[in-house]
């Protein structure tokens, strides 16, 4: 088995989390998959590759097993993320459109196991790297990196913006880090944006987002038509689209490693 989580260690003070990237599904797990399962669908394709070296310095925790094998952005608990809303589970049974993925559905004691295995390393991993930087910097900005299909009836209604922020309706960073972020997004032409709309940020970003402990988190969901050829089969990234997006998220990633808290204390 691969190791569950990749980290690049460096001095800024953000860091970036990437829980949807990876595409490892242990040979026993792919056997349980049906062939809508096996295509990975739901991968947040190329993010990892979008986001290299766009800000220097910067610390990143990479997830290398797909999202079907455990979710890393989904609570360890199974409690759901959106009460009343479709959505995944910590173990998704079904894919984004709410197809079956699986022939052989996991036991509840398979999802321990890869809990075990896959779910609690790579946040031990990420919460050592936010308590680093932390106590180097006397904070950390965890900046957690997303895509997805802009239309998926299933989960929202209509187009989704190109940059969707979440901070859990403000709870999770100084008003200021919001702020940041969001007139970046706005700014960006050419480009549709939305603060807490459909993604307000998932687990990982509410369970880490403690802006009194100096932690202060962020989610940005990207629709991956800003940056893929089309949002289908075979995923291809398009380098001219992805120059394009890339120098809007430099902007926002290194102004972000600017910030400072202004009071001189945590905020």
């Amino acid at each position: 088995m691969i190791d569950p989580v990749e980290i690049t260690r460096g001095d800024s003070p953000v860091v970036l989390g990437l829980p949807h990237t990876g595409t490892y599904v242990p040979e026993e797990v792919l056997a349980r998959l049906n062939a809508r399962g096996r295509g990975l669908d739901d991968t947040d394709w190329h993010i990892h590759q979008l986001y290299d070296g766009l800000l220097p310095g910067a610390t990143t925790v990479r997830a290398t097993f797909h999202r079907y094998v455990i979710d890393a952005n989904r609570d360890p608990s199974g409690v759901s993320l959106y009460p009343g809303q479709n959505t995944t589970t910590l173990v998704p049974l079904t894919d984004f459109e709410g197809r079956d993925i699986w022939d052989v559905p996991p036991t509840e004691s398979d999802i321990e196991a890869r809990r075990a295995a896959f779910h609690a390393p790579y946040h031990a991993a990420l919460e050592a790297e936010l308590q680093r930087v932390n106590a180097k910097h006397g904070f950390a900005i965890l900046y957690d990196c997303h895509s997805i299909r802009g239309q998926i009836p299933f989960l929202f209604e209509g187009v989704l913006p190109d940059f969707n922020t979440g901070t859990n309706m403000g709870a999770t960073c100084d008003p200021l880090i919001e702020e940041l972020v969001v007139s970046r997004c706005a700014s960006a032409e050419g480009y549709t944006s939305v603060l807490n709309g459909r993604f307000k940020g998932g687990w990982t970003t509410r369970h880490y987002g403690r802006p009194a402990e100096g932690l202060h988190a962020i989610q940005m969901e990207l629709a991956q038509s800003t940056y893929l050829t089309l949002e289908a089969a075979p995923w291809t990234y398009d380098s001219a689209k992805a120059v394009r997006l890339r120098a809007h998220l430099k902007d926002i990633l290194e102004s972000l490693a600017a910030w400072a808290p202004q009071t001189g204390g945590n905020s």
